[in-house]
C-alpha cells in the first residue's frame, strides 16, 4: 500500500491503523442540508486512506503523497495552513482525548469536481484516530465531528451531508439523511440491474465556496426563515403564501428549497417502487431550480446538462456547491459514449476545456484498511 510504504519512510515505522473513507456524490437533495432538509448522496470510489500513528506529546506530523516534500511538523494546531487545517481541525475537535500523531495521506478524490474529498480526508483521519484512542464514536459522530471541523476550524460553513455520507455509505446503495434529525436510511441504487450508469461529468472548473458564495445562499435562507416565522426552510408548508411574504433572491431560495426537498421524497419513492429508470424527470427539474431559483450553476454546467441530455441521458443536473465542480447523467448504458461524445463536442464547440467523465458506482462508507 503505497500510503504505508510512504508512512515507514517518513516516520521510520509501521502506522498504527489505515482507515479509508470515500468522496461522495449528491444524486438529488442540494443544498437542503443546511436548511434541516433531506438529503440523498451516495459514496463513490474515490476517497482518502490515512495512515495514522498516536504521540504522546502534542506534535502533528503530516504527510501527503499529493503534496509532494518532506512531512510538515506543527508544534501547535494555529500553525495549519492549506489541507493541514482539514486534518488538524479533526485533531482540535477531539481536544483532550488525543494527543497529537504521524499521518500520511494518499487520496484519489478528483480535485475540484465536487466530490467532497475534504469530507473524506476529515472523516478518514476521525475514524483512524476514534479506532486508536478506542473513543467508541459511532460513523454519525465521526461525520459530526467532521463537520464541526470544517465549520469552526476551517471556517466553511457546511452541513452534515458530505461527512454523513462519507461516514455512513454503503456499497450498492443510496443515503437518506434527514439533516435535523440525523435519522438515516440506505435505499437500494442497483444501476446495473436496470442497465444504468451515473455518469459524473468534471467540468475541469475549480469551485472555491468557503469565501463567498455559498455564505451568502445559507443567509440568505436563514433570514428568510426568520421572516417566515419558521425554524427552518424545510418547515414551510405552505408555498404559495410563503412566496408572497418574500421578495428578491430570498423569494427565490425558499422556491428552490421547499421543492427540493419534496424532489428528494419524490424520487426515494420512485427507488423503492424499482421505478429506477423514472428518476431522471426529477434530476432535471432540480437543474432547472438550482440554476434559477439558486443561481448556483455555471455555464460549463448548464452546458453539460443540456449535451447530456441532448446525447440521449435519461437525467441531469449539477451536483454539490456549484459555480464550477461536477454533473450528475443517468445513462443506459448502450448510450454512455454518445453522451460523453455530445458533451465533449459541446464544449469544444463553445472553447471550454475539456470535460472529464467519472462512472460512478455507490461504493462503501468509511473502513479500516489495516
Amino acid at each position: 500500500m503505497r500510503v504505508v510504504e510512504a508512512f515507514r519512510a517518513a516516520f521510520g515505522a509501521d502506522p498504527q491503523t489505515v482507515w479509508r473513507a470515500p468522496g461522495r456524490v449528491n444524486l438529488i437533495g442540494e443544498h437542503t442540508d443546511y436548511n434541516d432538509g433531506f438529503v440523498l448522496p451516495f459514496a463513490v470510489p474515490w476517497g482518502v486512506t490515512a495512515a495514522v500513528t498516536p504521540r504522546a506529546d502534542r506534535t502533528v506530523r503530516l504527510l501527503s503523497l499529493q503534496s509532494p516534500g518532506e512531512p510538515v511538523t506543527l508544534a501547535t494546531h494555529e500553525e495549519a495552513k492549506g489541507w493541514t487545517r482539514y486534518v488538524v481541525g479533526v485533531l482540535a475537535m477531539l481536544g483532550d482525548r488525543v494527543a497529537g500523531a504521524d499521518i500520511a495521506i494518499d487520496g484519489d478524490v478528483p480535485q475540484g469536481a465536487g466530490l467532497s474529498s475534504s469530507a473524506a480526508l476529515e472523516v478518514s483521519v476521525a475514524a483512524a484516530l476514534n479506532d486508536l484512542h478506542q473513543l467508541g464514536m459511532t460513523p454519525m459522530e465521526l461525520a459530526l465531528l467532521g463537520q464541526k471541523a470544517e465549520n469552526d476550524f476551517v471556517g466553511m460553513p457546511c452541513g452534515i451531508m458530505d461527512q454523513a455520507a462519507s461516514a455512513l455509505s454503503e456499497e450498492g446503495r443510496a443515503l437518506f439523511l434527514d439533516c435535523r434529525s440525523l435519522a438515516s436510511r440506505t435505499i437500494p441504487l442497483d444501476l446495473a440491474a436496470h442497465g444504468l450508469s451515473i455518469l459524473i461529468i468534471d467540468t475541469q472548473v475549480h469551485h472555491e465556496h468557503a469565501g463567498g458564495e455559498y455564505a451568502k445562499r445559507r443567509a440568505e435562507c436563514e433570514s428568510a426563515a426568520r421572516k417566515l416565522g419558521v425554524p427552518a426552510l424545510r418547515d414551510v408548508t405552505d408555498l404559495a403564501g410563503a412566496l408572497e411574504r418574500l421578495s428578491g433572491a430570498e423569494r427565490k431560495r425558499t422556491m428552490h428549497v421547499v421543492t427540493e426537498n419534496h424532489r428528494v421524497e419524490a424520487l426515494i419513492g420512485l427507488l423503492r417502487a424499482g421505478a429506477v429508470t423514472e428518476i431522471g424527470a426529477l434530476l432535471n427539474a432540480s437543474h432547472l431550480s438550482l440554476r434559477d431559483q439558486y443561481e448556483v450553476s455555471s455555464p460549463e454546467l448548464d452546458l453539460a446538462v443540456e449535451a447530456a441530455l441532448k446525447g440521449g441521458a435519461r437525467g441531469a443536473r449539477m451536483t454539490g456547491g456549484g459555480f464550477g465542480g461536477s454533473a450528475v447523467a443517468l445513462v443506459a448504458d448502450d448510450r454512455l459514449q454518445s453522451v460523453q461524445d455530445s458533451v465533449s463536442a459541446a464544449y469544444a464547440e463553445r472553447g471550454f476545456q475539456a470535460p472529464r467523465f467519472l462512472p460512478a458506482t455507490p461504493a462503501r462508507g468509511a473502513h479500516r484498511l489495516a
